[in-house]
């Protein structure tokens, strides 16, 4: 059985600690946080050990792999220590917030597996899409378009002083909340070859550096996409993704497809075995994460390794260095 730990334990990991102990090929054995009474009240609960830092946990225990959940700019320092001390690693997204972190994280891969929390890519809708599209069922793909509104105010990021900065949080709308919606169209569609994006500041003025608004149009495997994400509508709306066909339009929104066809639309409606967390961030952590550890005991590669999310991060960094500017110079 893996021993594993987890860093930051705030509200994301406990959806990692909620997968963790339903897993038989894995247990939680140490938490830490820089909030002492936050790891003591995880540890507690999982029967674990409670730490103050990574560096004191490492030190202390002997693990297997390590979650990091802790703010953005932690998690490619921290993937690194963990790395040199021969621990696996699952990081939430995003694994990094510069070029430099990724370079730093692809050096630290050669010393210990690192894998990527991106779980929708394990909704099921999502994985029919995949099969329907590769079938060739409904013709050649022509473009795709996604939506994510979402709502988070000005105490989302007054609570947590490190969201809503370049720095620390490495932007907002899109690395938060729509990144994973930005890789869902990256994995269907194919590598990126062409990006021009905005983005805007308009409901969190003189609350954030960063934008709460953001949009792209992308050519993805020669297909053109249209992206659009805002952290500003009245509620948390399940993500919208069309994905046009020669002769159907696949609709994703929730964990709902619609197939449109000139005969009619047919519905289908999955659901997960495991659904922890938030709705709207998808359903996917349990498969995500039970596959990382069916992929240390195989030794096979993760299919969410730094290898495969690269393009995603790479094209997120590129609308950054549009759109920040922009927001910059205003």
């Amino acid at each position: 059985m893996f021993r594993v730990g987890i860093v930051g334990c705030g509200g994301i990991a406990q959806v990692h600690a909620a997968v963790l102990d339903r897993l038989e090929e894995a247990r939680l054995a140490a938490c830490a946080d820089i909030v002492p009474e936050r790891a003591a009240e995880m540890a507690e609960r999982a029967g674990a050990r409670a730490y103050g830092s990574l560096e004191e946990m490492l030190a202390a225990e002997k693990l297997d792999a390590v979650h990091l959940c802790t703010p953005h700019y932690l998690h490619a320092p921290m993937a690194e220590k963990a790395a040199e001390a021969g621990v696996a690693v699952l990081t939430e997204k995003p694994p990094a917030i510069s070029r430099e972190q990724w370079e730093t994280l692809e050096k630290a891969a050669k010393k210990a597996p690192i894998g990527v929390c991106l779980q929708n890519r394990y909704n099921p809708n999502v994985q029919e899409a995949r099969r329907l599209m590769e079938s060739g069922a409904y013709g050649s793909v022509l473009g795709a378009r996604a939506f994510v509104t979402w709502q988070r105010d000005a105490s989302y990021y007054t609570d947590s002083p490190w969201r809503g900065a370049w720095a620390t949080e490495g932007g907002s709308a899109l690395i938060n909340q729509a990144v994973h919606t930005l890789d869902l169209l990256v994995m269907l569609l194919g590598k990126p070859e062409a990006a021009a994006g905005s983005m805007s500041n308009r409901h969190l003025k003189n609350v954030i550096e960063t934008e709460d608004t953001v949009e792209a149009c992308l050519t993805l495997g020669g297909h053109p996409a249209l992206f659009y994400a805002s952290t500003a509508y009245a509620a948390n709306a399940p993500v919208l993704l069309d994905i046009q066909m020669e002769r159907a339009v696949l609709r994703l929104e929730g964990e709902e497809m619609e197939i449109r066809r000139a005969e009619g639309v047919e519905r289908r409606t999955f659901s997960q075995p495991e659904t922890l967390g938030k709705g709207y961030w998808g359903n996917g952590h349990f498969p995500c994460i039970r596959d990382f550890y069916r992929c240390l005991a195989l030794g096979t590669p993760y299919p969410n390794r730094l290898e495969t999310a690269r393009d995603t991060v790479m094209l997120m960094l590129d609308l950054y260095d549009q759109g920040r500017k922009a927001l910059e110079s205003r």
